[in-house]
């Protein structure tokens, strides 16, 4: 808006007044266009393909046009939207981390609401009956844990078994030009890890759901009809600050710059902050021996209704000022494993799955460096940079 006015003022100085209104046309629209703009807000590519069709839609809170829903937006042009498939943290974005979404009718606009977070992660045959075609718009943020990349993956699946039109609305991945973490094994997939990406993937949703229908890694090798209605204006170079929390424990961008590398801690003992108003951004545990900074973890309505060490004074870390890194960092995770006492148990089985190996922990355990870690995943590392070049859909930052 600065530049826009900066112009206005500029052009209304010099020239007729007929010279003026063009050139102040031209370039309040090459202000804008120099803006990124998300698939969705690209209506000429995409609603010609939703045109008298029943429509599904796998979307949530980070589904907006501005201050408007898609749903709404869709809704006011005449399109038939006929069935909502909620992620998890549900249509409105408000269920904690882990909790299921049951399914439900949207309140505002009378849509069923399918959960994809409950009973199933895929939807059903019988879930997708009466639909032409699937639109999924859903903000990520650019780690293989990060379960909307599962949801998109199963929602893809589904429709590629079915017959159905597969339409991504891509958007920016605020981590798209980082690229770390050992690459995701077979043995450790589930639903926080589906596909032999690394933790930090680089990609947008739209280049990852082309990854994965032309690599084939759709149950049994089906493909999707898919279409990516692109981003314009946007690079992986690019900055992008989220306009919405993307979900309830992640509201700043500091703390998804820091996710990929202290979400592994889910898998410990200790405590990312959770029951805190700056998750991901803290570490600690009940025990002085952590840290000088203190926290408290407790019920929060809408973040986390039991956090671990709920109720304890934990000492630990605080990364609110940290700058943010480039990579996946494991300095902390590897300090705090040295500070716990020999007699307690610091890692979970649930840190495989996120680590999508089992080797990171037992480097860790053996007392091996940072850097001597990283060094075991440059090689599958490579290889996955090798393959996620021929899929991407927007200039790199290499």
């Amino acid at each position: 808006m600065i530049r826009i006015a900066f112009f206005t003022i500029m052009l209304t100085a010099c020239g007729s007044d007929a010279a003026k209104q063009e050139d102040k046309k031209a370039l309040v629209e090459e202000v804008a266009d120099s803006q990124i703009k998300v698939g969705a807000a690209q209506m000429e590519e995409y609603l010609p393909l939703l045109q008298n069709k029943n429509v599904g839609m796998v979307v949530n809170h980070t589904t907006m046009l501005g201050e408007t829903h898609l749903v709404d937006s869709l809704l006011s042009r005449g399109i038939a939207i006929k069935k909502i498939f909620a992620p998890e943290h549900g249509f409105r974005g408000d269920t904690p981390a882990g909790d299921k979404v049951g399914n439900e009718v949207d309140s505002k606009t009378g849509i069923p609401i399918l959960s994809l977070y409950g009973s199933h992660n895929k939807p059903t045959k019988e879930d997708l009956s009466g639909l032409d075609v699937v639109i999924f718009d859903i903000q990520d943020v650019g780690a293989r844990f990060y379960t909307y990349t599962s949801t998109m993956s199963y929602a893809m699946e589904a429709c590629a078994e079915n017959g159905l039109p597969f339409i991504v609305l891509d958007r920016p991945n605020p981590l798209g030009n980082v690229i770390d973490g050992p690459v995701l094994e077979e043995a450790q997939k589930s639903f926080v890890g589906l596909h032999p990406i690394p933790i930090a993937y680089g990609l947008t949703m739209g280049e990852l759901a082309t990854m994965i229908n032309n690599e084939g890694w759709l149950e049994n090798s089906v493909k999707a009809d898919l279409q990516v209605i692109k981003l314009a204006n946007w690079t992986h170079s690019s900055s992008y600050n989220l306009p919405v929390s993307p979900s309830p424990n992640l509201p700043t961008d500091h703390s998804i710059a820091w996710y990929p590398s202290i979400c592994l801690f889910e898998g410990t003992m200790m405590s990312l902050g959770r029951g805190t108003h700056f998750p991901f951004e803290v570490l600690g545990y009940p025990s002085p021996e952590f840290g000088d900074f203190q926290f408290t973890p407790v019920p929060i309505p809408g973040m986390s209704m039991d956090p671990k060490h709920q109720d304890k004074l934990c000492y630990g870390t605080d990364l609110r000022q940290a700058p943010v890194p480039n990579a996946v960092d494991l300095s902390y995770l590897i300090s705090f494993y040295k500070k716990t006492p020999a007699d307690s148990s610091f890692f979970n089985n649930y840190f495989a799955l996120l680590a999508g190996t089992p080797d990171l922990r037992k480097q860790i355990e053996k007392g091996m460096s940072e850097a001597e870690i990283k060094a075991t995943w440059q090689k599958k590392l490579d290889a996955y940079k090798q393959i996620r070049k021929k899929h991407l859909l927007y200039d790199d930052f290499e």
